[in-house]
């Protein structure tokens, strides 16, 4: 349970302002068809977050050892300095109307934009940290699906009223304090 928690919370608020967020308001705006770009927003993170986690939870069983611990501790750390970092959302990122509709756009667009981004490499190291996948997948598809649905039908007005700074901070302090957690952890200073 405490994998899936987790999960859930630090993708939450990891992805408030970052640019799958942008991408999901730039599809409403374009397609006005909610329900289908939810439902894209949902496949593409399952399978997306599935692989991250596979490969976290892999490496995991594969790299045992003291080192890989604070290497899973350093990467909380890095992620929540990223997180200060805010995502801008460039017009190469941009999907292309083409002859696809949203529901296919959206799974195709989601799935690119995700590859290496914050909240896919924070998929990599919670499955890392807690040596499993499907809580890890259902905890941050979860994650992705409360920040980016009412991203999709609120749009532009839900990032006006949200405070983008107290929420990176508080999602940064989140992932600094799993890191520095888990340095204390495997430094042996708590049980």
């Amino acid at each position: 349970m405490e994998a899936f928690l987790t999960s859930t919370a630090v993708v939450a608020l990891a992805e408030i302002g970052d640019k799958t967020q942008l991408l999901a308001i730039l599809l409403a705006t374009r397609f006005k068809k909610p329900w289908p770009i939810v439902g894209g927003i949902f496949v593409a993170t399952v399978a997306n977050h599935f692989l991250a986690a596979l490969v976290g939870e892999q490496a995991a069983s594969f790299l045992q050892g003291e080192w890989f611990r604070y290497l899973v501790a350093a990467s909380f750390i890095v992620m929540g300095l990223w997180t200060l970092i805010p995502d801008k959302f460039e017009e190469d990122d941009e999907p292309k109307a083409g002859r696809f509709g949203p529901f296919i756009t959206t799974v195709i667009a989601f799935f690119l934009v995700e590859m290496g981004d914050k909240t896919q490499i924070a998929t990599i190291a919670l499955a890392a940290r807690f040596e499993t996948v499907v809580p890890v997948m259902i905890g941050t598809t979860l994650g992705m699906m409360l920040a980016n649905a009412p991203a999709v039908f609120l749009g532009n007005a839900l990032l006006e009223r949200v405070p983008m700074r107290v929420v990176h901070l508080v999602a940064a302090v989140l992932f600094i304090a799993i890191g520095a957690w888990l340095l204390v952890q495997t430094a042996g200073l708590v049980g």
